[in-house]
């Protein structure tokens, strides 16, 4: 009996599907589709990239390559984009070139040609090539349109008081790539490390070439004299700034100590004045003098109050 008891305890009722815990594969199709998606993203995660850097002057031609692009790559699907900043272009998509790049590039399986480049061109050029089994490679190209500098502009304060912090600027937009700075002082360049030179050792600034700026902490005595800064980036001849003068000088305490006697002086004087004006009794009050009315007898006012009947 025990036995059969058992027996009919392992047995399970037919035609009863098993139900299963733990996982839940959703409607029929969910499952080849996310087989589908983890296949793209592994294509995407095994893509190869490629970046070099290339420079050219401005107005002159230039030949992008897109290294992704392989002879092997049979009926591949070639894009080209364009990224400055946070803006990004199309180039080259569907099989064509964009409106905008229409009439100024030339596009080839291995690479894209622009006739002639501006400074407004300079950024990433990514090539996007999609071969069988979405296999994806990609190259890019960082463009570096060359700009010479123009003239900088110098800011340079007239006057500075020994002791105190004096900040120098100089700044020029045009350039590409961006330009480096030099300052000179009375035509003489100034070393990044004043301790350096035996004409500036004297002195306590600091010196970048990236920004162009110039502190002199604190201003010496000796840092009087004409500046004016340079601004170079390999393309073209360096250009320089106006001349300006800063005169450093000591703190005027003489001077501070005596306008501060002549102000206590003046205060006195107009309080004595007014001291004097009141005992002399020019702010004291006029008296004013009220005159009685007359006295009218009985029989005038009785003869003024008829006409008023």
């Amino acid at each position: 009996m025990a036995g059969a008891e058992r027996g009919r305890h392992r047995e399970r009722p037919r035609g009863r599907p098993r139900e299963h815990r733990g996982h839940h594969w959703g409607p029929p199709g969910a499952g080849l589709r996310l087989l589908l998606l983890l296949g793209g993203l592994a294509a995407l995660a095994a893509a190869q990239v490629t970046s070099e850097d290339q420079e050219v002057p401005e107005h002159k031609p230039v030949e992008l390559r897109c290294a992704a692009f392989r002879s092997s790559s049979g009926s591949a699907r070639i894009e080209w984009k364009f990224q400055k900043g946070s803006s990004l272009t199309l180039i080259y998509y569907g099989g064509e070139l964009t409106e905008s790049y229409r009439d100024r590039v030339q596009f080839s399986p291995t690479s894209i040609r622009f006739g002639s480049v501006t400074r407004e061109d300079s950024g990433k050029y990514i090539c996007e090539v999609v071969g069988d089994g979405s296999h994806i490679a990609k190259s890019e190209v960082n463009l570096i349109v060359q700009v010479p500098p123009g003239k900088p502009l110098a800011h340079v304060p007239s006057s500075a008081t020994v002791g105190a912090r004096a900040v120098l600027r100089c700044s020029e937009a045009q350039g590409s790539p961006p330009p480096t700075f030099r300052w000179y002082k009375d035509g003489t360049e100034l070393p990044q490390d004043p301790k350096s030179s035996p004409a500036f050792r004297n002195s306590s600034y600091s010196l970048d070439p990236r920004t162009g700026e110039l502190v002199f902490e604190p201003v010496g005595g000796w840092d009087t004299g004409d500046y004016h800064c340079e601004a170079s980036n390999n393309v073209g001849s360096p250009q320089k700034s106006d001349v300006f003068r800063m005169e450093a000088s000591e703190v005027n305490v003489g001077g501070i100590v005596a306008a501060v006697v002549l102000l206590l002086l003046f205060l006195g004087l107009a309080a004595f004045g007014v001291w004097f004006a009141y005992r002399r009794g020019y702010f004291s009050r006029k008296k004013v003098i009220y005159s009685q009315p007359s006295r009218r007898s009985e029989s005038e006012f009785k003869q003024t109050s008829s006409f008023l009947v």
